[in-house]
Formats: structure tokens, sequence, C-alpha cells
């Protein structure tokens, strides 16, 4: 493999890994929301066989849609919903937190079962989004001389799934620093999604530069010029999520996401 291309597959894997430890933060939050009212023993299990279902789901979504990628319709769909769950996501953070804080209600608490099932869907939904971000970042890179797996570049496909893996490992291990890094730099979380709905931007350029659409031509999608303005804004998403909040300094926002099963 040339020099250029590794550099630009490694460079692609570190912003996945970026971006993977930013939602997975978030999502370790909500999981660890969704089963504090079990004991602790269930509650090790219920994360246990959820993240457990979420790589089986992450590895058979990957070589589903390896099939698919080329489809411009499954792109759309795609580009989509990244951009909805961005602007949902910042719309809700920005404009309904203190609605939600008061309107908050005691709910009848699930069951072992009930509560893993519901970890699952969780699961599932957090893998959907960093499948598509990571397939739209990763659509744009040469192909390798590596085997094809499923319908996809060998490299390429093996970049998306170490995306998800890392993301994975970040929510076993390394969620309680995300969470703290979070919680010092609050402006990072909106700037997570503000990229998600960025690559979803990303997205819906290679689906209007399709063989089949045309509006935008191709050489333009694969073009040097547009990875570089593409790269630039995302690193300026991310340094103004980093400079332009402030954190809260007070070191709480700490989780308790131990997923060892006994």
């Amino acid at each position: 493999m040339e020099l250029s291309i590794l550099f630009e597959y490694g460079w692609v894997l570190l912003l996945l890994i970026a971006l993977e430890g930013l939602l997975a933060a978030d999502n370790a939050l909500v999981l660890a929301i969704m089963v504090k009212h079990l004991p602790d023993e269930q509650r090790k299990k219920a994360l246990f066989y959820g993240l457990a279902g979420a790589f089986v789901f992450r590895l058979g979504s990957l070589f589903v849609i390896s099939f698919l990628v080329d489809v411009w319709q499954v792109q759309a769909i795609g580009a989509l919903y990244l951009l909805f769950i961005a602007l949902n996501h910042i719309f809700r953070k920005i404009y309904f937190k203190k609605l939600e804080n008061h309107s908050k209600k005691e709910k009848k608490k699930s069951g072992f079962w009930g509560t893993v099932f519901k970890v699952e869907l969780a699961d599932i939904a957090f893998a959907v989004d960093s499948i598509l971000a990571a397939v739209a970042l990763a659509m744009t890179l040469p192909n390798t001389n590596l085997p094809a797996i499923g319908g996809m570049d060998g490299g390429k496909f093996l970049v998306i799934f170490a995306g998800g893996l890392i993301g994975l490992i970040i929510m076993r291990f390394a969620a309680n620093y995300f969470v703290k890094l979070l919680h010092s730099r609050p402006g990072l979380e909106i700037a997570a999604f503000v990229i998600v709905g960025w690559v979803g931007v990303k997205l819906a350029v290679l689906t209007l530069s399709h063989k089949d659409i045309g509006v935008i031509s191709y050489e333009f999608a694969h073009s040097a010029e547009w990875k570089l303005f593409f790269y630039t804004v995302l690193i300026g998403i991310a340094a103004s999520g980093w400079f332009f909040t402030r954190g809260k300094g007070n070191g709480k926002g700490e989780i308790a996401l131990d997923t060892t099963s006994n």
C-alpha cells in the first residue's frame, strides 16, 4: 500500500476514534441511566449483554451495508438520517433540556430482561449512527489492493470495522474519561453531533454525485479540494467545541459502566 494511501486511511481512522469516543460517552451516559435501578450484579450483566449484542449487530450490519453502499437510495437515506439525528439532538439539547428536567415523572422501572431489551434497542440505534458516519467518512477513501470483504474494498471495510470496534471498547473501558471530558468541555457534545451532521452532508454530496443522479460531478465529490474543505470544516467544528465553551471544572459526571459479567 502506498504511503499516501496509508496516511489517508490512518487519518480517517483517527477521526473515527475521536468521533466514536465522544458519541460513546454520550451513549454510555444513556445506558448508565437505563440500568441504574437494577441491583449491582444485574446491572453489570445487562450492560454486558447489551454491548455483546451491539458487537454482533455492528458486524452483521456492516456486512449488509457493504453490499448496498453504492446504491444511491441507501446513501440518500443515510445522509438524511445523519442530518436528522444531528439536528434533533442539538435542538433538544439547546431548547428542550430545561423543559425535560421540569417534566420528568416517576415511571415504573423495567425488570432485568425488560432492561436488557431496552439496552439492546439503544445499542442498535447507537450502532446505526456510528456505522453510517463511518461509511460516509470511508466512502471517498481510495481503494486498496486488499481483497474485498462483503461488497466493499477490504481496506475500507477494515477501517470502518476498526472504528466501530474501538467505539465499543471505549464504551467498555474509557467511557468515564470521555464523560469527564464532556463535563469539562460541554461544547464537545454538540460539536460531535454537528460533525455527524457535517458527515451527513458529505454523504449527501456522494449521493448527488452518483452516476444515476449526476447533480454534482463524480470528480468533485472525490476530489482533493473537496476532501480538504471537508476536513478543514470538520477540524474547525471540533476546535470550536473545545475552545469556545466553558468547562464546569468540578470533575463530576463520572459514571459506573462496568460490564464485567461474573
